[in-house]
């Protein structure tokens, strides 16, 4: 069951690389986003809160196997985070690196009440449901991009 929890929990991995390890699992999340980007809507939406609950339950684990609160080798919740970020947009290659680029800013810079949400919680969901925040923020951004940038003469 340990080697489930880390494999998961890091993102195949990719947690353990020492430079940036949040920013390595949403690239796990960019893939994965690919890979179901063409499903329709509902279908997008309950895969993206199954695995919310999945990533809540593998970081609950993973903290307990690591013996340490939100390690930052758990980055699954990028993943999770990212798969919000990307919902309900029109699938192309600009939005998935603008939105790689929000939800990395938005997670990073933990904007009211994410920093709230991730204290207020000691267990995987306060390791998931900041990610899940910034994601929010990212998609509202990233509608505001869909919105502006065609408006400005840029091709999306």
């Amino acid at each position: 069951m340990n080697r489930f929890i880390s494999f998961f929990a890091t993102g195949c991995y990719v947690g353990y690389i020492p430079l940036a390890p949040g920013t390595w699992g949403t690239v796990v999340g960019v893939g994965f986003y690919w890979l179901i980007r063409t499903l329709p809507p509902a279908a997008y939406a309950a895969t993206t809160i199954a695995f919310i609950i999945f990533a809540i339950w593998v970081s609950t684990r993973a903290q307990e196997q690591f013996e340490e609160v939100d390690p930052p080798q758990i980055v699954i919740d990028e993943i999770a985070g990212y798969l919000v970020t990307m919902a309900f947009h029109t699938p192309s290659f600009a939005a998935a690196v603008t939105g790689f680029i929000l939800f990395r800013i938005f997670d990073i810079t933990k904007p009211p009440p994410i920093r709230w949400i991730e204290r207020r919680f000691s267990d995987g969901r306060g390791v998931v449901l900041d990610d899940v925040g910034a994601g929010v923020y990212a998609s509202i951004a990233l509608i505001l991009f869909e919105i502006l940038l065609p408006s400005l003469g840029v091709k999306w």
